[in-house]
């Protein structure tokens, strides 16, 4: 009877020298290459093929890309519970443990073949024929791994050494990572140096021996992750909380460069791991003179050159030996000899933080800046601003209307600080935009209000207000202060005659009651009570940026320069382009879920404020942070489905929050703007794009004048009212929107 091997394909890596069509949200192992079916799909019919025996075949992967996976495996049908997820990637070790794991639980102590997703094998015979002859010696508790013989010499892969030549078993005498060109030279005469194609076969208790011999970290942390992970019928999804806590290592360095009496089988078939252009060229279809032409191309007198377009025409004339490769927003361009260094590219881009690393544009890029010029000026002058300026405005108890009822009516709710100043810095930013509405009239009408019954004894500003004005919640809350400095600021450039006055003495509140003297920042509330948060701190850099721009004091650039020390310290994380959201005294991330979750909406934010810093103070190696906040905001943190922004996702882009908010597309809208011209990429068919969406799902639906506040991950509304507080965000982004396109 045939051995039954259980196998395991990974699926986690981002292949980025395939760049500009491999992107970390598109990686690899997803594209179809070469017409049959994606690297994923090739390589599961590939496992399935062994027909004798019985043949598990599980799937691990990122969980980011499980709507992905489910749809390339459902389209040969391949069970979707067969698939486990890692809520972030921990390098080859932790997947080949955690298939230990699962095979030790679900089938004993049986044979394991774990194999990459993203690999050019010749036939499925010859394959399977290749893995038959390492099952003996797996059966005795060796770690087995597979080489090809070298045809030239490659600089791209990592080669296996052996004792002995022969077709058979051999003995492994060491691992040798990527050589240089004169050392690969050398492996392909000596005769008995092998590619290592990264597939493995071992017997469950053998790898878990190795582990607990030789990284006992990774087998225990891996293990505890796998017994507390959940299970439906989609696949089985590791915690981010434990699995976080595998040290991340590959598999050669944690193991096989350890282990001994490892052996490898010399592979019957023909492999190539397609790592760059050169290798798509090898082994694609080619014309008659050599080249490989895939979409819209027109090649004259070409040769030996692998030519491709995602897109628009590509033309060419007189090339030789060359890769040109063309997506929607990038083009590379090099000799095909020299395409492993694709991956020098993909490095400046990602210091810089460009987003055509992490993103791949979608099909519904509007091209023309400006298209939904007449629609945007048509909603803010004819529809919302008439609205929110007549019905949103309290008459009778003085402010505005927390909310206002699908209807167009005001809601009774109580009144915040922050939205009676939003309000009163919206009809400021429609005022210098060229509203001819009654601007004027309502910022004072505010600032009435505000001044009249939200001021407390110490000079500072009360939280919540009841719908008669009455104080409900006397806090002096560092974000609200915030707001009201926002509004002051654009107060006083609308020549509002007391808003000066009183941003001096708000100025004066903070330093006193809110600066936090013992640390850099500032507290959550006067009483220094709560979990600390960056937040506030955004908007407070909002307001100080505001006030620089309405008096000119470089002071307030001075106290802006504090808070971006602190983002730059604490704030932002370098190695996953992610800000945090909640601290201890200490400025260290809370422990649990709040420790790991980031909000797209601010990434968007705080990108608009850095490029506006950055131009205020001259400071332009912060426009890097800014690109990189947006491009993980944009890579990891939309819905697919809908292209809106969710609520909150973790460090590792999973969704933590999907419902998505009309504010965070606002934000991304701004951030673009910002973003467009700034030295990177034209991002001006991204502005459109958000544009778009935001009307096509948040205001298109609503009731004239207002907007759907909350979607969820499908694009069905959850609004029950619309939040006075979301105005302000929707007037500056699109006020913005006008600026920056030409009217025809």
């Amino acid at each position: 009877m045939t051995e039954r091997i259980v196998s395991f394909v990974m699926s986690g890596g981002v292949g980025s020298r395939l760049w500009p069509l491999s992107r970390e949200d598109n990686p690899k192992q997803f594209h179809d290459l070469s017409g049959d079916g994606s690297m994923l799909v090739k390589t599961l019919r590939r496992l399935r093929a062994r027909l004798e025996g019985e043949a598990p075949v599980f799937l691990i992967a990122s969980e980011r890309h499980a709507a992905r996976v489910h749809a390339d495996a459902a389209s040969i049908g391949f069970a979707g519970g067969t698939a486990i997820f890692e809520p972030t990637g921990r390098n080859t070790a932790a997947a080949v443990a955690i298939a230990s794991l699962q095979t030790l639980a679900a089938f004993g102590d049986g044979i394991v073949l774990v194999v990459p997703s993203d690999h050019e094998i010749s036939t499925e015979k010859q394959f399977w024929d290749t893995i038959e002859r390492g099952v003996p010696a797996a059966k005795d508790g060796r770690l087995v791994v597979f080489g090809v013989r070298p045809t030239q010499p490659e600089t791209g892969y990592g080669y296996i050494e052996v004792a002995a030549r022969g077709q058979g078993v051999v003995d492994v005498s060491r691992f040798v990572e990527k050589p240089d060109l004169e050392t690969a030279k050398t492996y392909l005469s000596a005769g008995n140096f092998f590619w290592n194609t990264g597939i493995f076969l071992f017997r469950a208790s053998a790898m878990r021996d190795a582990f607990r011999k030789f990284q006992p970290q990774i087998w225990e942390a891996a293990e505890e992750a796998f017994l507390a992970a959940t299970n439906d019928l989609s696949g089985l999804y590791l915690p981010l909380e434990l699995y976080d806590k595998v040290p991340s290592i590959s598999i050669d360095y944690a193991i096989m460069e350890h282990a001994t009496d490892i052996a490898m089988v010399p592979a019957s078939f023909r492999w190539n791991d397609l790592g760059s252009w050169q290798s798509l060229l090898d082994v694609s279809p080619s014309d008659m003179d050599g080249n490989v032409i895939v979409g819209d191309v027109v090649a004259i007198d070409c040769q030996n050159s692998y030519i491709r377009s995602e897109g628009r025409l590509l033309s060419a004339i007189g090339l030789k030996d060359v890769a040109i490769v063309a997506t929607a927003d990038a083009t590379f361009v090099a000799p095909v000899s020299r395409s492993q260094n694709v991956k020098k590219i993909v490095e400046q881009l990602e210091k810089s933080g460009r987003l055509e690393t992490k993103f791949t544009p979608s099909a519904d890029r509007v091209v023309v800046s400006g298209a939904w010029r007449r629609r945007v000026q048509h909603w803010l002058f004819q529809e919302t601003l008439p609205l929110w300026s007549t019905v949103g405005v309290d008459e009778l108890h003085g402010g505005f209307h927390e909310a206002l009822a699908f209807s167009a009516t005001p809601l009774m709710k109580p009144k915040r600080m922050r939205t009676m100043a939003r309000q009163v810095y919206a009809f400021a930013v429609a005022k210098a935009r060229g509203w001819d509405g009654p601007a004027d009239a309502l910022i004072t009408h505010g600032l009435d209000f505000m001044t009249g019954r939200g001021r407390t004894d110490r000079g500072g500003w009360v939280r919540t207000m009841n719908v008669d004005g009455s104080v409900a919640d006397a806090t002096e809350d560092a974000y609200d202060h915030s707001c009201v400095l926002l509004a002051l600021a654009h107060a006083h450039m609308c020549g509002n005659p007391d808003a000066l006055r009183l941003g001096e003495e708000t100025f004066a509140f903070i330093d006193e009651h809110l600066e936090d003297h013992r640390l850099t920042g500032f507290l959550e509330t006067a009483e220094g009570e709560g979990m600390r948060r960056s937040n506030p701190h955004m908007h407070l850099l909002e307001a100080f940026l505001a006030w620089h721009t309405a008096t000119g004091d470089r002071s307030h650039l001075r106290r802006a320069a504090r808070i971006i020390d602190l983002f730059r310290g604490h704030f932002f994380d370098a190695d996953s382009w992610t800000l945090g959201e909640y601290y201890d005294d200490e400025w260290r991330p809370v422990a649990g879920e709040q420790g790991t979750w980031t909000e797209p909406g601010h990434h968007f934010e705080w990108a608009s404020l850095l490029v506006d810093y950055a131009v205020k103070s001259g400071r332009n190696d912060l426009t890097a942070y800014a690109r990189k906040l947006y491009a993980s905001a944009i890579a990891n943190g939309l819905n697919r489905s809908t292209g809106l922004a969710y609520g909150a996702v973790s460090r590792q882009g999973l969704p933590l929050d999907q419902v998505s908010r009309s504010w965070p597309q606002a934000e991304a809208i701004k951030a673009a703007i910002a973003l467009d011209g700034s030295g990177g990429p034209d991002l001006k068919p991204e502005v459109e794009a958000r544009v778009g969406r935001l009307f096509r799902w948040h205001i298109d639906p609503a009731p004239v004048g207002l907007w759907i506040d909350r979607i969820d991950e499908r694009g069905r509304s959850l609004a029950t009212d619309v939040p006075a507080s979301i105005f302000y965000h929707l007037i500056c982004a699109l006020m913005q929107y006008l600026d920056s396109t030409v009217d025809d």
